[in-house]
């Protein structure tokens, strides 16, 4: 039950407190507390998602050398079990923000976990079986994280957050995408409906110029006279070279190690990434915090 819930997925949640450390409320505990009610309803909501995806790509996993060892398409968990722990993590999900949300802030906050949830629904329906549309839908994703971070902190975001994330997503989708399209070129198995509308080449360009503009924009970022000022500090631009290098570093492992496929596994296996990660967070703690 817990591969099928996903757990390890719940990192990309945390994208929900980055509007709290951005906004210098990371010692306020009435803020994370709340951040982090909110965290674990949307993880139930995605949770409740991955039941629904796996359900509809049962065949189409059985395929794949990794995902046939999910438990609906191993066969360990049937469709019927896997539809009521799909229903329980909405229903929980729900219940937590009713209960824990009871003002306009929480209103919102359930309509937009809603309405992640529908999007979610109709691109394990549906949407995903068109290229291009696939990735933005699972960038946006990221973008109401953040969104819903700023609503329940109750900090304004700005709009190189909100740019940033959705060019972060981006890339790490398209990345990941290039996996399947690997697969399919040397197998002929096509995992995905769509993965005949993307080549190598297409891939490898994409990634590349979306990862450029991304680096470009972050730079600007840390340049903008707002952030200087917000920040109290002309040398926010040196957590630009994390950005650089963990960027460069996720681009040798998608294209020279072939270990894109999941980001998360990724992110919490490379000792690289991590200490670019672990640089870029702590330059901001000593900027914002100290």
């Amino acid at each position: 039950m817990l591969k099928l819930l996903r757990p390890e997925q719940w990192t990309k949640n945390m994208f929900i407190f980055i509007p709290v450390f951005f906004g210098g409320q990371l010692l306020n505990v009435s803020v994370l507390l709340s951040c982090a009610v909110v965290f674990i309803a949307f993880s139930l909501a995605a949770s409740s998602i991955y039941c629904f995806n796996d359900i509809c790509d049962v065949e189409l996993d059985k395929l794949h050398p990794e995902k046939c060892k999910r438990p609906i398409a191993s066969g360990i968990i049937s469709k019927k079990t896997a539809y009521i722990i799909m229903a329980t993590c909405f229903l929980l999900s729900m219940l937590i923000l009713l209960f824990f949300c009871r003002n306009d802030a929480g209103n919102v906050l359930i309509a937009l976990v809603v309405f992640y949830y529908l999007m979610n629904l109709a691109y394990s329906v549906r949407l995903k079986q068109y290229a291009i549309i696939d990735v933005i839908i699972i960038s946006i994703g990221f973008v109401l994280r953040v969104w819903i971070g700023g609503i329940v902190s109750n900090i304004w975001l700005s709009e190189w957050i909100i740019i940033m994330t959705f060019l972060l997503a981006l890339f790490l989708a398209f990345a990941k995408r290039r996996d399947d399209v690997i697969l399919y070129e040397n197998t002929g198995t096509s995992l995905r409906k769509n993965t005949n509308k993307y080549n190598l080449e297409f891939m490898n360009q994409v990634i590349t110029f979306i990862a450029t503009i991304t680096v470009i924009a972050y730079i600007m970022y840390t340049l903008s006279p707002d952030v200087i000022e917000r920040f109290h500090s002309k040398h926010i631009y040196f957590t630009s070279v994390f950005v650089l290098m963990g960027i460069i570093r996720y681009l040798q492992l998608t294209i020279v190690y072939l270990k894109n496929g999941n980001p998360t596994k990724i992110l919490l296996n490379d000792r690289f990434i991590q200490c670019c990660v672990a640089g870029w967070i702590g330059l901001f703690v000593i900027f914002i915090y100290l």
